[in-house]
């Protein structure tokens, strides 16, 4: 394995930090926050046309760039570094990979050109709280998350005109305002318990969409509710690949909030240190005592740990290189490549991660004084992003827990004397 970036990937963080430094500042920021979407339409239209960003690990035959979970990765740190609000998680990250493992030919030829191209967003709907399970990432997956037949989660109901949804899903990523809707349904009953995916065009009828208040508001989140409403099946009846299709989507998803994770880590740590140069106390920068070092130099080791990790799984979740536009010409050959790594490797990254986000941006909120709480400046939304994101994907603890159970860490029958 050879861990040198190649050009491609180069390029692709470079254009896009630049274009997030002139599109994306501060005051972007805040006012993109405060949109009804919660995001800037024209970034996000301009890191489509500009970067192809929504359709950079999609397929070229479906409008996509062709390139891997790793490009995608890599871009996602440096839209971690500027905390950009964008429905790229939700788009291109959950919902488009699992319209192109599971969707018919018609499905995937009409919906993945339009995400490829950044003219459709889409948003995944798991019931409840459910996203950490669903995508197996603190749990087995094959549990009742998704109603199991029992009233709550979103149900689906087969009819002569179709299948018709009713129920309501809290806190999805962009839910509020995705033109497109996967929503996660019970079917069956208790005679044929099965979870299916369906397709919801936003605007349906039946359909009430009302954004919440979230901690992270650069994670826009909303309530969605579904009233007796009619809806077209990904795929086909049987489910047996749906659950199997949402873990390989987690696997991909932790690989990429892991780089994401640690590009925000990064430039929290980076803007203190900064800040302490500058900061002056008894006649001195505070960034010359030797506290204020070791912390700063603890919560680098953190980072640095986690980036190593990061990449690592961003590099393990494609399981072919060699292929499309953006293949690394480092690759080793087919006939060489080793096995891949154990199944654990992203959850265990994205702990380290989001672990290492908390770390820097809560050394951020203090070592930036009286100044890192207030809500005028921007250390607390490092720090929200951390915790918001171990509401959604974790928590830390369990992640790992549920890796070392995967990796049946714990089984062995033999004791060190």
């Amino acid at each position: 394995m050879d861990a040198s970036f190649t050009p491609e990937q180069d390029e692709i963080r470079r254009t896009l930090r630049e274009l997030l430094h002139s599109r994306c500042g501060p005051r972007e920021l805040r006012t993109a926050l405060d949109t009804p979407a919660g995001h800037d339409s024209g970034l996000w239209t301009a890191l489509a046309e500009q970067l192809g960003l929504p359709g950079l690990a999609l397929p070229e035959a479906y409008g996509g760039v062709g390139c891997s979970a790793t490009e995608l990765a890599l871009a996602c740190e440096e839209t971690g570094r500027a905390l950009a609000p964008s429905p790229l998680l939700a788009t291109a990250v959950l919902a488009a990979p699992l319209i192109a493992a599971l969707g018919t030919d018609a499905q995937r030829a009409e919906l993945l050109p339009r995400l490829a191209s950044g003219r459709l967003t889409a948003a995944l709907a798991v019931p409840g709280t459910a996203l950490a399970a669903a995508l197996a990432l603190t749990g087995d997956n094959s549990g009742d998350w998704a109603g199991g037949g029992r009233a709550g989660g979103v149900q689906a109901r087969r009819t002569e005109d179709g299948w018709r949804l009713y129920g309501q899903v809290d806190q999805v990523l962009d839910g509020h305002s995705a033109g497109l809707l996967l929503v996660a349904a019970h079917a069956g009953g208790f005679a044929r318990s099965r979870t299916l995916l369906f397709l919801v065009p936003g605007d349906a009828a039946g359909v009430v969409r009302v954004r919440q208040t979230a901690l992270d508001a650069t994670r826009s989140q909303g309530r969605v509710q579904l009233r007796d409403v009619h809806a077209g099946l990904l795929g086909d009846e049987d489910g047996r690949e749906v659950l199997p299709a949402l873990a390989s989507v987690g696997d991909t998803a932790a690989a990429v909030l892991a780089c994401e994770a640690v590009g925000a880590a990064d430039r929290a740590l980076e803007r203190t240190v900064e800040y302490v140069g500058q900061r002056e106390q008894f006649g001195r920068s505070i960034g010359s005592f030797q506290a204020v070092k070791h912390r700063l130099a603890d919560a680098y080791v953190a980072v640095q740990a986690a980036r190593s990790a990061a990449y690592y799984a961003a590099w393990a979740a494609t399981p072919s290189r060699g292929a499309g536009n953006c293949a690394t010409s480092h690759s080793e050959p087919a006939a060489d490549k080793q096995p891949g790594p154990p199944p654990p490797a992203a959850r265990i990254a994205l702990a380290q991660a989001l672990e290492a986000l908390r770390t820097a941006a809560a050394e951020g909120i203090q070592l930036h004084g009286g100044i890192g709480f207030t809500w005028e400046h921007e250390a607390h939304l490092y720090f929200k992003r951390a915790a918001g994101d171990e509401l959604l994907f974790g928590p830390v603890h369990r992640l790992r827990a549920h890796a070392a159970d995967a990796a049946r860490l714990f089984d062995a029958q033999e004791v060190a004397v």
